[in-house]
């Protein structure tokens, strides 16, 4: 990946980060995003969200290249259709049980999931993607993150979606795990806090402990670098901008 680059023209937000103002002003909080310069969003739960969020993108100047859906023991039909109206070519499972992480037999069953929902979906023309959560890496199988087994598992088809965050907190070195990974990796979710399971300290990209740096630099070639909050205790919005001003200048 190291002979890419990532540029702010392939910075997006996971709208997750939002979801209380969503519900409350979904036109109005693309606005928002849209004005701190943001031109991409990463829509979650798109087979509900879909038909809602269709017609508002691109009154916003927005598009949604990527999205979290449910693909492993979901609708991959219904998520299909769903990418169709927003013009999704990336659709990431979020989240697989933990207890599914434990063994070699558990996780190549995963891989075969997202391998046969990645054969329905390459008619469509769409990527089928997996975004870690901790779990995934604090899990060691043959002393390896489970994470990485899962890889060795998947169809050349299927992507993966980095959290970042994540991955540090489930003890990776995460610009390692990155140049193991290659090219499979084609989404990173960049977020920054003091590196524990606690969400509400998770801050504005540059004033938390993470080495953004490194991580961005590490993650050159991905299609997309997406700014995530699960939680905070400050303002989300200012936090938001104040990731994308951070990445505007460590981009440039």
């Amino acid at each position: 990946m190291a002979d890419q680059t990532l540029t702010i023209d392939k910075v997006s937000v996971q709208l997750y980060t939002v979801r209380e103002a969503l519900a409350a002003d979904l036109g109005g909080t693309l606005a928002r995003l849209a004005g701190f310069g943001f031109r991409k969003v990463e829509p979650f739960g798109l087979a509900d969200s879909a038909d809602a969020l269709a017609p508002l993108l691109a009154e916003h100047g927005l598009s949604a290249p990527s999205a979290h859906a449910k693909v492993v023991g979901g609708d991959v039909d219904a998520v299909l259709a769903a990418a169709a109206k927003t013009g999704t070519t990336l659709v990431v499972e979020p989240h697989v049980d933990p207890a599914r992480w434990t063994s070699a037999e558990d996780v190549a069953a995963i891989a075969a999931e997202l391998n046969a929902a990645a054969a329905k979906a390459a008619d469509a023309g769409v990527t089928i993607g997996y975004h870690n959560h901790q779990f995934e890496l604090e899990n060691r199988i043959g002393g390896r993150h489970a994470l990485e087994v899962l890889a060795d598992s998947l169809d050349d088809s299927v992507a993966l979606e980095v959290d970042t965050y994540w991955a540090v907190v489930g003890g990776a070195d995460v610009p390692e795990l990155l140049g193991r990974l290659g090219s499979r990796v084609k989404a990173v979710h960049l977020k920054d806090g003091d590196g524990t399971m606690d969400t509400k300290a998770q801050v504005a990209l540059g004033t938390g402990s993470l080495d953004v740096a490194a991580i961005i630099a590490a993650a050159g070639g991905v299609d997309l670098g997406v700014v995530e909050l699960d939680d905070t205790t400050g303002d989300v919005f200012d936090a938001v901008a104040a990731s994308y001003q951070h990445l505007t200048k460590a981009l440039a």
